[in-house]
């Protein structure tokens, strides 16, 4: 008997407030068509004053359970990728399972940036098959808006707030590819890249959250490289290549990465779910919110084989293969 972490809901929460590329012409040096050419985004939303990434996590993770058809009291674990929680501590997921009344199981984050909700999802594989969860909710969200320097015009267009969430359920199949579920995960990182992505503030450094802080270019070569090279790496695990994916649904972070990334796939880009021109880079969660968009467009069916892979800082990247 083979066990499998299988999809059996998803949900996602955006914040009320949108932000066109316009609203930023008049704060930085910049211009919508700049925006669009060297991203794809269009537009992003961003989280109302005190509204917290730990309430948005648990606003998709109830939309997930509502429709995997499950209650809190049924979840055994929950676990929230984010780079930008609520506090230092508690976790962001002890807030999250507080919130959505769930009194029993466990909770933690996981920290990988923009990879975070891809690490998340193999610590939950993790979890079921070993057996110490049967169904666990895994969250990405962020408010990447609370640590974006205003004055820098290439990093401050790029990012927005959200959060997605996926229910997993143990469930036994035929220990093949046919199988619903994860069929395979692969996890990197290499902290010498660490001056390329990062946050120049913390708790035993400065004292304070900082502002992000990117060399875009180096983070470009990198990510359609790695990113690449993970999914066909997750692929050959369970003997597959790009062409038997119906889907790649890749971090949001840039149209330009994403379709670079699909060319060396060899996938053609309307096998690619893009969210990027509406949401921006959500980090964590612009996975969940795109398998949730996916799902909510049609184009996400029962039975398709999708590839989610991410890169962020670290650099830590990864991929997971999941028939839906």
């Amino acid at each position: 008997m083979t066990i499998r972490a299988v999809v059996k809901g998803v949900g996602h929460y955006l914040p009320e407030r949108v932000v066109p590329n316009s609203e930023f012409e008049a704060r930085v040096d910049t211009t919508d068509e700049w925006i669009r050419s060297r991203s794809g985004i269009e537009r992003r939303h961003f989280a109302a004053e005190g509204e917290t990434t730990s309430e948005m996590g648990a606003k998709a993770a109830q939309a997930a359970l509502d429709d995997a058809g499950l209650t809190p009291g049924q979840i055994d674990a929950l676990i929230v990728a984010t780079s930008t929680p609520d506090l230092t501590f508690p976790s962001a997921a002890s807030m999250v399972q507080d919130k959505i009344g769930m009194r029993q199981g466990f909770a933690f984050d996981v920290q990988a940036v923009c990879a975070g909700f891809v690490y998340a999802l193999a610590n939950a594989n993790a979890l079921i098959l070993s057996g110490q969860a049967k169904r666990v909710i895994v969250i990405g969200a962020e408010t990447f808006s609370r640590i974006l320097d205003w004055e820098d015009r290439a990093t401050c267009v790029l990012f927005g707030d959200g959060a997605g969430a996926l229910v997993l359920e143990a469930a036994e199949g035929t220990g093949t590819t046919a199988d619903r579920g994860i069929l395979a995960t692969d996890l990197n990182s290499d902290g010498s890249y660490r001056d390329l992505l990062y946050v120049d503030g913390g708790v035993s450094t400065t004292g304070t959250s900082g502002r992000l802080r990117m060399q875009g270019n180096q983070v470009f070569r990198h990510a359609v490289e790695k990113l690449a090279a993970t999914a066909h790496a997750a692929l050959e695990k369970v003997g597959l290549s790009g062409e038997d994916v119906d889907w790649i649904v890749p971090h949001q972070a840039n149209l330009r990465i994403i379709t670079a990334t699909a060319q060396r796939m060899q996938v053609p880009m309307d096998r690619v779910v893009v969210t990027v021109q509406d949401h921006g880079n959500t980090s964590a969660a612009s996975i969940p919110l795109a398998l949730s968009v996916g799902k909510a467009r049609g184009q996400i069916k029962e039975g398709d084989l999708i590839v989610t892979e991410a890169i962020g800082g670290g650099l830590a990247w990864g991929s997971v293969v999941v028939r839906w």
